[in-house]
């Protein structure tokens, strides 16, 4: 299963409560559209760190490396790529 896959498994399970693919689209904000709060970005950087195996530092958490799928995995693949 790739990246994004999980990382959309893990989104529609535990936000939006459903298994249906088709209930978000990669590029939704999670903030804008009130899938996920402050304290939901933070339970997603847990899964990214035990999932991914990445460390998420405080300054990378702004929106622009988290609101949405395709922001998460482009966050994902500079951070591996800088492994």
């Amino acid at each position: 299963m790739t990246h994004r896959q999980q990382l959309r498994d893990y989104i529609l399970e535990n936000y939006l409560f459903t298994s249906d693919a088709s209930a978000l689209d990669d590029d939704a904000s999670f903030l804008e559209r009130g899938i996920i709060d402050s304290t939901g970005i933070m339970e997603v950087i847990d899964f990214l760190e035990e999932r991914f195996g990445v460390q998420v530092r405080d300054e990378e958490m702004i929106p622009e490396n988290l609101d949405s799928v395709n922001r998460i995995c482009r966050f994902l693949e500079r951070k591996r790529a800088a492994a």
